[in-house]
């Protein structure tokens, strides 16, 4: 079943230690089917050495293994409320990549310093609050992709347009129109978050780019208008 969903999404995992955003196990990729509704992910604690293809988990949106012997990652009802809430995401990813992630631990959203960042993301990519302890304590994976939803929606960001946010003391996801999309927002990500952190480290009162210079760079990449790359 979702033979070839199976085999990108394996590629798009493979791609995590092969650009330095994980080490061990920590980290998952998915790619959703949306004729089927079933989405792909890693199984839970599987060392990248030992994946492949056959071993990715099938699910449905309502968290049912539909195929595989494995369990699913852990963090698949993240993944599961992210795909549920916003049809044009068709894969997302999670690291713990060490600047983003030390961003996440912060606190702090990423603040668009400069045109690298602009070309990908419109805005500072944001960090979601803390769970409470109730959240922690009951769905936990499920109401971390609820934070991230309530983030998004509380501050107009269209989702496709940042394609990453930080989770308050653990972590990035990135998502994309799939999954090698959503690795490759994460490669960036972890570049914009080291970018912005020698900022600081330069100049601690550095400032935003200014508004003009944000929108340049981001619309003329992205949108109805853009027209950076070949046709």
């Amino acid at each position: 079943m979702l033979e070839q969903l199976k085999k990108q999404v394996y590629e798009a995992n493979m791609e995590l230690p092969k650009r330095g955003l994980v080490t061990y196990t920590w980290g998952n990729v998915s790619g959703i089917d949306r004729e089927s509704g079933y989405f792909v992910i890693k199984p839970s604690g599987v060392e990248y050495d030992e994946l492949t293809p056959d071993d990715m988990v099938v699910m449905d949106l309502d968290m049912n293994k539909i195929e595989g012997k494995y369990k699913p990652s852990s963090d698949t009802a993240t993944h599961a409320e992210l795909y549920k809430k916003y049809p044009e995401i068709g894969g997302v990813v999670h690291t713990h990549s060490t600047a983003a992630t030390s961003w996440a631990q912060a606190g702090r959203s990423i603040p668009l310093y400069g045109t690298t960042h602009a070309d990908y993301f419109l805005g500072a990519i944001p960090c979601a609050r803390s769970l409470t302890p109730e959240e922690i304590d009951g769905e936990y994976e499920k109401n971390t992709g609820l934070v991230i939803i309530e983030t998004l929606e509380q501050n107009g960001i269209n989702p496709m347009y940042t394609p990453a946010i930080l989770c308050k003391n653990h972590g990035p996801f990135t998502w994309g129109k799939d999954a090698g999309q959503a690795v490759y927002n994460a490669v960036v990500l972890e570049e914009v978050a080291k970018m912005a952190f020698h900022t600081e480290l330069i100049n601690p009162k550095a400032e935003p780019a200014p508004q003009s210079i944000k929108d340049k760079h981001f619309y003329r990449k992205h949108g109805a208008n853009a027209y950076y790359g070949q046709n």
